[in-house]
């Protein structure tokens, strides 16, 4: 693997730094392979750092840097005064303030780990979460140091924008004719948050009007071809700027607020303040081009970085450990922002089955950590999803556990009190309790306790009391360094329903739903004056992040999914029908015995279908099959082969029994009008290209050519994408060649577009073949240096197409530790990522798991690895 092992970092060492800087000055002559970088820093001592002593060294990180220079106080400083190290620069300190001016060189040009400054496309753009900023230039490279900085770009004149953070205060020429532009962002922040970005670039320019009545500049830059797509993110921009201020009373502070869409980007966006960069695949779109899904992907993400300016840039984190503070706080405001602007109980049911399918898989892994991890060797092997979506989730805890209002309060001190610092998820937390007077004691243990709670709830009926009693009993699983969980505070949020179906009156108020505040291991709640024995609707709205057991019979489940209010309730019981079902046949295939069809769940379907009053696309939903992730996550030993058996039978079996069903409503909703990404008509979409799946699931001719037409209309994105999905995974060979080749011809200029197509090849069942992924990595339009590219074919393959990827002969596993061993020379952060299916070795049959650990054990014995994959297969090895 590696002859010296990375250093772990631990929570309990924090210290504070050793000195501050108030100022930095920037300055760069940018130049492909010889990038001057000059900084002026004004350093004083920390006065809350330990004053005993002679005063200590300054460290300042620095990666992949020619140091030319170091000045301090105007003065040259001899080589014994400072010490250049792999990772750093050590300086000897001999007074409590001054000046240090610092002189490097770099070469972004040759930068493919895509952090720090490189090119994409001919154009400058910087990445400098987590640790990026080391590489630009040496610097104390950490959250708790915050700065005010200025930032001055000197450029050839074929890169006529040059931007940074903040406001423009000066442009000019220089006298060898180069274009120089200084930036001064007023607002002190630490140095993850620093952007530059240089290319010949179109923008289109809005302005928003705050509530206090100031003029924002808008900006959105992107390369000239792309200009025509930008019109949905100005609009998302605007959005969210609104919402922000009307549910937060937060209002964006500087003269101009600009948005870059760069191709070569590891993450989705980057929040840099003022300056945020984008993946162009989340900020880019049109009718033509782009699905529903990336529309509203892209409104979610816009908001999400908007939003950051206050949660993550105002007040920002103390330390890496603390990276849920802002994204979890962060993602549970986007994730409410997206609700408001749409259907509220589909978009929870799509943050759930993220969080059931790949959270609930993380925190059973051997990289499970808790929300705020103890440790860590690579800071970027942590933005996960527990950090992410799982802390969203304990945000949203609090504001259930407390109200809306309440959270509210607890909000505004938070950022009235922390505005400007660096501080910690506990600051957050007691922000929230002293604006209400409440006790989060026990939920505090959220952050540091890792794993997937189970609740098994039992309950008991007294007829003659009219009393109705719900016994919930919760655990959490031992995971890698945690053992001897203890109980959380946790929202539960039930209703009763009664016979005919309505809910019933809870209290004197009749209220008919109630939120218990579960804080033991095992809890009994008692419901009084219940006429008769309900039927409980429990963890509405999946108001807390955990695995539920309660003993639903299939009628029962049948009952919820016509009767229940709840959204994500009535979804989550067609899937527990169809879990059921899977499960059985699952153990039916291994048995070798004959498959049934799952008569229960063909009759909720049916149901479902025929109900014009739902909401469409909770229908789509509820119509969705598991997918094989979740199935694999569902059961105890993953048996791959029948997990995909037993999925396509059942829905081979719905698409046959409700076969006229899904014509009749395909039918009422191909209407044809004119696209627009707005929730009704994205709901109406949905629910057609679902019944459009199905029908061409029966091999029908008809269906097929129902998918063509669909097709050769080209009327969106979303409908042509679909059709042709459905052409490759059910049509013949030769057809879905011939509208594969079709598709490539018309749109092989634009990016977004091809990586779709790369996507849906990739990820077909059918025919995404390990053979026909790799034709894709030799296509032209290919690069193995574009994160997007590797995501839509090496991911596709690896991460969503369950069939092919898990193939008897173990190929689909020595494929993936083939690519992560090359990515991993050349962007160590996509190679950590990718290599995930591997990971979980231990969790599926004997035959696989020895497959996919020698494929793990491949990349082990490949090398010298890079500390981000270092830390992902060492885990994944010993846990």
């Amino acid at each position: 693997m590696q002859d010296t092992q990375p250093q772990t970092i631990f929570l309990k060492d924090y210290q504070v730094p050793d000195y501050l800087i108030d100022r930095t000055d920037l300055t760069f002559d940018l130049d492909p392979q010889a990038t001057l970088v000059k900084s002026r820093l004004q350093v004083r001592r920390n006065p809350a750092a330990d004053a005993s002593g002679d005063l200590p060294p300054l460290w300042l990180d620095g990666v992949d840097l020619e140091l030319l220079s170091v000045a301090v106080d105007g003065e040259l400083l001899p080589a014994q005064r400072y010490s250049e190290q792999t990772d750093g620069l050590l300086l000897t300190v001999d007074k409590e303030s001054f000046v240090l001016e610092v002189q490097t060189r770099i070469a972004p040009e040759s930068n493919t780990s895509l952090e720090g400054l490189y090119l994409s496309n001919g154009m400058y753009c910087t990445q400098c979460e987590a640790e990026g900023f080391r590489k630009i230039t040496f610097y104390p490279d950490r959250p708790d140091v915050m700065s005010v900085f200025t930032t001055t770009i000197v450029a050839p004149a074929t890169y006529p924008v040059l931007l940074s953070n903040g406001n423009k205060i000066d442009s000019g020429t220089t006298e060898d004719g180069r274009l120089c532009v200084t930036w001064e962002d007023p607002f002190a922040k630490p140095s993850y948050l620093f952007a530059l970005v240089a290319g010949d670039l179109q923008f289109v320019e809005d302005h928003f009007t705050t509530s206090s009545g100031r003029k924002v500049t808008l900006q959105l830059f992107t390369e000239p071809k792309n200009i025509g797509k930008t019109a949905h993110a100005m609009e998302s921009l605007k959005k969210s700027m609104k919402w922000d201020e009307e549910v937060y009373g937060r209002e964006y502070d500087l003269d101009i607020f600009m948005i870059v869409a760069v191709d070569h980007f590891n993450m989705g966006a980057m929040e840099n303040k003022g300056l945020n960069i984008f993946n162009s695949a989340c900020v880019l779109a049109s009718p033509e081009t782009a699905t529903d899904a990336a529309f509203q992907r892209i409104e979610a993400i816009v908001a999400h970085e908007y939003f950051h300016n206050w949660s993550g840039n105002r007040v920002t984190c103390r330390d890496w450990f603390q990276l849920s503070l802002k994204e979890g706080f962060t993602v549970f405001r986007d994730a409410e922002f997206s609700a408001d602007m749409n259907s509220r109980g589909v978009k929870r049911i799509e943050d759930v089955t993220l969080l059931r399918t790949a959270q609930f898989a993380e925190d059973a892994g051997p990289m499970s950590h808790p929300v705020r991890p103890d440790s860590y060797m690579e800071i970027s092997n942590f933005y996960t999803l527990t950090v992410y979506e799982k802390g969203a989730e304990v945000v949203r805890m609090i504001h259930r556990l407390l109200g809306a209002e309440a959270f509210r309060r607890g909000s505004d001190l938070y950022f009235e009190r922390h505005d400007g610092c660096a501080v910690t998820c506990e600051d957050f937390v007691a922000a929230m309790e002293d604006a209400n007077g409440a006790d989060l004691t026990l939920f505090r243990r959220w952050y540091s306790q890792g794993g997937t709670p189970v609740l098994d709830v039992e309950d008991k009926y007294d007829a003659e009391a009219q009393e109705y009693h719900l016994t919930i009993r919760q655990h959490t699983p031992d995971t890698p360094g945690q053992t001897d969980k203890q109980p959380l505070h946790m929202p539960i949020a039930v209703s009763l329903l009664g016979a005919d179906g309505r809910e019933l009156s809870l209290d004197q108020e009749a209220s008919i739903e109630r939120v218990l505040h579960l804080t033991e291991a095992t809890q009994t709640f008692t419901f009084a004056d219940i006429p008769e024995r309900p039927l409980p609707s429990l963890l509405r709205g999946f108001s807390a992040p955990v695995k539920l057991r309660y003993r639903y019979t299939s009628d029962q489940l049948l009952f919820l999914m016509q009767y229940d209010t709840d959204s994500f309730n009535r979804w989550d019981a067609s899937q527990r029908l169809a879990f059921e079902a899977l499960e059985q046949l699952q153990r039916a295939y291994r048995a070798g015995g004959e498959m049934q069809a799952p008569e229960a769940l063909l009759q909720g379907l049916s149901a479902v279908l025929e109900n014009t009053q739902l909401d469409p696309a909770l229908v789509a939903k509820m119509l969705t099959l598991p997918s094989p992730q979740e199935l694999a996550e569902h059961g105890d030993a993953i048996d791959a082969q029948a997990i995909v058996a037993a999925r396509v039978f059942v829905r081979d079996s719905i698409a046959k029994a409700l076969a006229s069903r899904f014509l009749k409503r395909y039918q009422s909703l191909d209407q044809r009008k004119p696209y627009q990404p707005v929730a009704e008509d994205i709901a109406e979409r949905s629910l057609k290209n679902t019944c459009l799946s199905y029908l061409c699931a029966t091999g029908s001719a008809d269906a097929l050519a129902l998918a063509e037409s669909q097709f050769m209309r080209k009327e969106n994105m979303t409908d042509v994408a679909a059709a042709l999905a459905a052409l490759i995974e059910f049509g013949p060979a030769d057809q879905a060649e011939e509208h594969l080749e079709s598709f490539y011809q018309q749109w092989q200029q634009d990016t977004q577009v091809v990586e779709t197509w790369f996507g849906l090849q990739a990820g077909s069942a059918n025919y995404g073949t390990l053979g026909r992924v790799r034709e894709l990595m030799s296509h032209p339009a290919f690069e193995f240096t574009n994160p997007n590219k590797v995501r839509a074919v090496v991911g596709g393959f690896a991460m969503r197409n369950f069939a092919q990827f898990h193939q008897e002969d173990g190929t689909g596993y020595e494929f993936l530790a083939e690519q992560v061993i090359a990515l991993d020379k050349l962007n160590p952060q996509i190679a950590a990522r990718i290599v995930t299916p591997l990971t979980r070795w231990r969790k599926y049959r004997t035959l696989e798991a020895e497959q996919i650990r020698s494929a793990l054990q491949r990349v082990s014995d490949s090398g010298e690895l890079s500390r981000d994959l270092y830390e992902v297969v060492s885990k994944a090895l010993e846990n």
